[in-house]
């Protein structure tokens, strides 16, 4: 009976949202958003500015509350086993949260200290290897370069091992080298079972990264699959002298422009 409950719920989506709805006076934000995330995969919520994206990750990690809907994560449901959602998730904002005064060793010991785990040291030493960082402990953090502070974040997030992890807009404002080398670290989180919701504005993004992609456009998820299933909602290619086959920017300025296109009629 344990044995099967337990194979039961390996098998449910880490994170699964159905008419999710939430509004900020007059304005609508979300309008019914579903959204189903496999256990450790990477999912990308892909839209324009104010689509709703942070919105829909800050009700997902208890930051605010939804307005209609259900929300789960880990099993928990957000509104009502809060905190047993906050001890399964971790949070990544749009911006490095480091102490820039401490070295990398350091912070993550802090962190570690603050979640009273044993071993703080050696938690440290094991995050600084995972995210290729080993050399750079022990010097102060405000010398980082802006790929090497975001590793730093993402490691810190990771302390305590937390089954999923929320990054939002996690290359924002990265030189392309940096973007590389955050891509990697998050690769590695999913190749080591955690889950991510990754939200994102940067289409090659998606690409590279996401199992699933859904785009969020002006508060409803108007589509979601794989980035092949995606690809596939546009004609077939034409084939002159070369084969040319959609990209995922195709798809998203297609998409969302026949929207659009159709509201203001």
């Amino acid at each position: 009976m344990s044995n099967s409950h337990t194979t039961a719920q390996a098998e449910q989506p880490a994170i699964h949202v159905h008419g999710l709805e939430k509004s900020f006076k007059q304005l609508k934000v979300l309008r019914g958003v579903d959204i189903a995330v496999a256990r450790g995969s990477i999912f990308a919520l892909l839209g324009s500015n104010g689509a709703g994206k942070t919105t829909v990750v800050r009700i997902l990690a208890t930051l605010l509350g939804a307005d209609g809907g259900t929300a789960r994560v880990a099993g928990f449901d957000v509104a009502t086993q809060a905190a047993d959602v906050r001890q399964s998730i971790s949070l990544t904002g749009q911006f490095a949260a480091v102490d820039e005064i401490l070295t990398g060793r350091e912070n993550l010991i802090l962190v570690a200290r603050l979640r009273h785990l044993k071993e703080p040291g050696a938690i440290a030493d094991d995050l600084l290897r995972r995210f290729s960082l080993t050399e750079a402990g022990a010097r102060r953090v405000r010398t980082y370069s802006g790929g090497m502070r975001r590793r730093l974040d993402i490691a810190m997030s990771l302390i305590g091992d937390p089954p999923v992890i929320f990054l939002d807009e996690p290359t924002t404002g990265l030189d392309p080298e940096a973007r590389i080398e955050v891509w990697q670290a998050i690769k590695e989180l999913a190749r080591g079972g955690t889950t991510v919701l990754l939200t994102t504005q940067y289409l090659d993004e998606a690409e590279q990264l996401a199992d699933r992609i859904a785009i969020l456009h002006e508060g409803r998820i108007i589509v979601n699959g794989t980035l092949d299933e995606l690809k596939q909602l546009l004609p077939p290619a034409e084939i002159e002298y070369v084969e040319k086959q959609p990209t995922l920017e195709d798809v998203f300025l297609t998409l969302v422009g026949a929207k659009t296109e159709k509201e203001q009629r």
